[in-house]
């Protein structure tokens, strides 16, 4: 077994030798239709098992992978290694067997929904992974592929976009700018710190923005990026510790709006709790931003499980609201959310922004082998007759798998598959956008 690259057969081949090889290497490729599994050794490198068929795991089950599984690794993709989490192959005559090495994961960048996750055996004693969205990566046509789907365009959050050279000075620009804003220190820590996409957008002038707003969440979800309890996995980033007032949210949403292409404020961040629990802060200062200016959009990134604040927020003029929701079943949302709220709650929120106007997404926090299973599509075809929101964001769920599982209520029918779960909800509901970002979308004002 070697390391997975190319090798040249000669050191220095002629022209006409480079491209008979290469042809003779493209004509084999195309033969060879198996999918390889890889694995990491001792010291970390990664490499491919051959005569072991590569596999992927929906729910608590090692699968095969097929090629219409598979795309090309993206190139601003990582790899990452899965401790105590033993590799997965199977042989050509369908013995499933581990792999002398670890799990190998891709971090696939956003715009990815993953198929699968990645194959392994867990050791007993395991500790739980970090929070990241494990997809399977196999070696397919001598390249390694991961089991995805590109699911949405992402020229605008393409990560070369981001963390340039230049951002710490244009963070300090942007605090020149706006002297003493509380917000503007929080975005520019999570800028530089925690390399948060959305707030460096406030520094680079375009797109959408984060004005986090709220300190305090109504869910205890399994999960939270930003506050996790000390036994378990690290959190991504930090929670603000403040709330702004009406002033400094309406100081940073004048200032975006007014010169942003495209551009969006959205309360709501990673760096927060649930921002309608600060409904009279941001209802008051997205009055004071719209007196100001009519550009752009105002949106909220949301579990509207206290529709009270959600009411106010709307009734102040928010243009666009993104529900963050795993399910439209109450035992499985209630086991994810632990809240103080329910799903019944999440649906009078959803009806009051529709029939006040607001563009309705959903931040679907995806799963291979729990969101496609069975009663959980059926659940969705019932959510969407009643609530007809304009688009999905199919978010691939950051967490470990097996903590994950079992929280969550066991399986009551089979997992039809993402790309089956998608294409079903898509036939019976044409006008739902399938995506995985906050669209730029025009709401018709007075």
């Amino acid at each position: 077994m070697g390391k997975h690259q190319n090798h040249p057969k000669h050191k220095h081949p002629s022209k006409k030798q480079a491209a008979r090889e290469a042809a003779m290497q493209k004509q084999a490729a195309a033969l060879d239709e198996h999918v390889y599994a890889i694995y990491a050794d001792e010291d970390g490198e990664i490499l491919d098992a051959p005569g072991m068929l590569g596999m992927g795991r929906t729910g608590r089950e090692n699968v095969p992978l097929h090629p219409d599984d598979l795309i090309p690794l993206p190139d601003s993709a990582d790899l990452m290694l899965l401790p105590d989490h033993e590799a997965v192959g199977m042989t050509p005559d369908g013995e499933v067997l581990p792999i002398a090495g670890l799990a190998v994961a891709a971090i696939l960048p956003a715009g990815y929904t993953r198929l699968y996750l990645p194959a392994y055996a867990r050791a007993e004693d395991a500790a739980r992974l970090p929070l990241y969205g494990y997809t399977a990566v196999v070696v397919y046509h001598d390249a390694l592929y991961c089991a995805a789907l590109y699911t949405d365009e992402n020229e605008k959050w393409d990560p070369a976009n981001y963390n340039t050279p230049e951002l710490p000075k244009l963070v300090k620009r942007t605090k020149k700018d706006l002297p003493g804003n509380r917000i503007v220190e929080q975005v520019g820590g999570c800028s530089l710190k925690w390399h948060c996409l959305t707030a460096q957008n406030l520094f680079y002038r375009r797109w959408e923005c984060g004005i986090p707003a709220s300190p305090v969440c109504n869910a205890n979800c399994f999960g939270c990026i930003s506050l996790q309890p000390a036994e378990c996995c690290p959190s991504p980033q930090e929670r603000i510790r403040f709330r702004p007032t009406p002033e400094e949210i309406a100081e940073v949403g004048i200032y975006h709006l007014s010169v942003a292409p495209d551009g969006i404020v959205s309360f709501g961040q990673g760096c927060e709790g649930e921002p309608s629990l600060a409904a009279d802060n941001i209802a008051a200062g997205i009055r004071l931003i719209r007196a100001k200016t009519k550009k752009g959009q105002i949106n909220m990134n949301s579990n509207v499980g206290w529709t009270e604040g959600v009411q106010k927020i709307v009734d102040a003029g928010l243009d666009s609201l993104r529900v963050s929701i795993i399910s439209a079943r109450d035992e499985a949302y209630d086991a994810y959310y632990r809240a103080s709220y329910h799903l019944a709650d999440v649906k009078r929120s959803i009806r009051y922004a529709l029939d006040h106007g607001v563009y309705v997404s959903l931040n679907l926090l995806y799963f291979p082998g729990f969101n496609d299973r069975e009663e959980e599509l059926a659940a969705w075809q019932a959510f969407f007759r009643e609530l007809p929101v304009q688009m999905i964001q199919v978010r691939n769920l950051n967490i470990d798998p097996d903590a994950f599982l079992d929280l969550m209520p066991e399986p009551q029918g089979r997992a039809v598959g993402t790309r089956a779960f998608l294409q079903t909800l898509h036939a019976e509901f044409p006008q739902l956008v399938i995506g995985s970002f906050s669209h730029y979308v025009e709401r018709p004002r007075a």
